[in-house]
């Protein structure tokens, strides 16, 4: 097999380097890379994209070596059709690391084309380090490292406003722009930067907020080297995506004119609210996925597509998503049920082995954002409870307990977590831990006793389990 590198493929162009990538992780190399590579190819965007690592202090061998050259393979169900393609993204520059040349990282700001910033430094990237005391070292956070550079930038052009720049973070938290705007706000009140520096960054900067929605597992575990096979080439970079993907953009209006993403055929959307979008994403795609874990989990089941392929835990998540979430939901039927049939292709995926187990992380603290509220709005329409969320409840409840059928359960929570529900197990009654659990306010935020019936169903629910598991 050939090596990857710029020398062995048949063409390549080089572009002005429009922008900047903040992370060299599988998502944002098997998404925005993916898109903008596309982008090139179908629209006269005409920019590349150069890496910055954000966390590491280790030189980027892997995508550097290979000259930011890997293969993107899209594989998975759509419609009812397999779906399996590969793609040599070629927009790519490879990564600087500002922590071993932070002088190179700097230099970056002064390319008069670079136009947009995107970032994925993990759902804990935007935060403010007190520590970072000197813009003219390396800053240890993310939002001070793009300080830094905005402001050799505006330092370069004299403040220019034509050289502002577009930012688009795809950290996974809510008002992820805004948030990462404010603390940029503060990394220049810490260092004592410039006025005129601050009302540039405020009136000539963008800072977007953003949801992003796609599976991308990374490196073909287990066939990796019969890929690379197919493909010609020695490819350790290539990522493996789901053929599902959205992007939901909350920016000025010209944005989609500069970044015609939805122009080149992509679902992207440029829209002014996002809440509705995230709403969508969070209730039916993570509530569905926290209903199936302890659910699916008490059945012996490991893998999410082996849930769907059992005929007893696909039917009861149909049943959770089209009779329970999307009926309790203010959105309109038509924009849900087309997402939601999306979902359970994406959770029918041959070609991903997405571990229960992984998905129970902290499932209390998901089960208060992404199931509860669901729960709680259906039953104020509805004026029953809804029992496959309840059953899901139940089953989280005994999941907890820390082992089922001679079998210990993979509880991953904080540690206060997992010693509450060790203590309250040892009651014994079905009544008596059910109704500790629902008074946890500071799980919750509210006592869910005093929810009519909830305590009841629960407890019925729970009590099934335990029977099922002495039979």
């Amino acid at each position: 097999m050939k090596l990857l590198n710029r020398q062995n493929i048949p063409s390549t162009s080089t572009r002005p380097i429009s922008i900047l990538q903040f992370g060299t992780g599988n998502f944002l190399r098997g998404f925005a890379d993916w898109m903008i590579d596309i982008l090139n190819e179908k629209t006269s965007f005409n920019g590349d994209i150069q890496m910055v690592q954000v966390h590491s202090k280790k030189p980027a061998h892997g995508i550097n070596s290979q000259e930011g050259l890997y293969h993107v393979l899209t594989k998975g169900v759509s419609k009812g059709q397999t779906i399996e393609e590969s793609r040599l993204i070629q927009s790519v520059r490879g990564a600087i690391n500002p922590f071993l040349d932070y002088r190179a990282y700097l230099e970056l700001a002064k390319i008069p084309e670079l136009r947009f910033v995107i970032s994925n430094t993990t759902e804990a990237g935007i935060y403010f380090d007190e520590k970072d005391k000197d813009w003219a070292t390396t800053p240890a956070s993310f939002p001070g490292k793009l300080t830094a550079l905005l402001y050799q930038r505006f330092q370069h052009f004299n403040g220019d406003s034509e050289k502002g720049l577009v930012i688009i973070p795809c950290e996974l938290i809510e008002d992820n722009g805004k948030k990462l705007k404010e603390n940029i706000k503060r990394y220049i009140d810490l260092w004592d930067l410039s006025g005129d520096f601050e009302d540039w960054v405020v009136k000539h900067n963008f800072f977007c907020n953003t949801l992003v929605d796609r599976i991308v597992p990374g490196f073909p575990l287990g066939s990796g080297n019969e890929i690379q096979a197919q493909l010609g080439f020695k490819d350790e970079q290539m990522v493996m995506t789901e053929p599902f993907y959205f992007w939901a953009i909350d920016g000025p209006d010209w944005l989609k004119n500069e970044l015609p993403l939805d122009k080149a055929g992509f679902d992207v959307l440029f829209v002014k609210d996002i809440s509705p979008y995230r709403t969508r994403k969070v209730r039916i795609l993570n509530g569905a996925h926290t209903c199936l874990v302890p659910v699916a989990y008490l059945k012996g089941i490991r893998l999410v597509k082996d849930a769907m392929e059992n005929e007893a835990t696909s039917s009861y998540l149909q049943k959770v998503i089209f009779t329970e979430i999307i009926p309790a939901m203010d959105q309109p039927e038509k924009n849900l049920t087309p997402f939601a049939e999306d979902v359970l292709d994406r959770f029918r995926n041959p070609f991903i082995k997405h571990k229960i187990s992984d998905i129970a992380l902290n499932s209390i603290a998901k089960w208060k954002v992404r199931v509860l509220p669901t729960l709680l709005d259906y039953i104020n329409k509805k004026d029953q409870i809804p029992t496959g969320m309840v059953q899901a409840f139940a089953a989280m409840i005994v999941y907890y307990r820390g082992h089922y059928n001679g079998e210990a359960t993979p509880i991953k929570d904080k540690s206060e977590v997992v010693k509450y529900f060790d203590q309250i197990w040892k009651i014994k009654t079905p009544e008596a831990v059910v109704e500790s659990v629902l008074a946890k306010v500071d799980y919750w935020d509210q006592d869910l006793n005093l929810i009519y019936g909830l305590s009841e169903a629960l407890i019925k629910e729970v009590k099934i389990l335990l029977a099922q598991e002495e039979g």
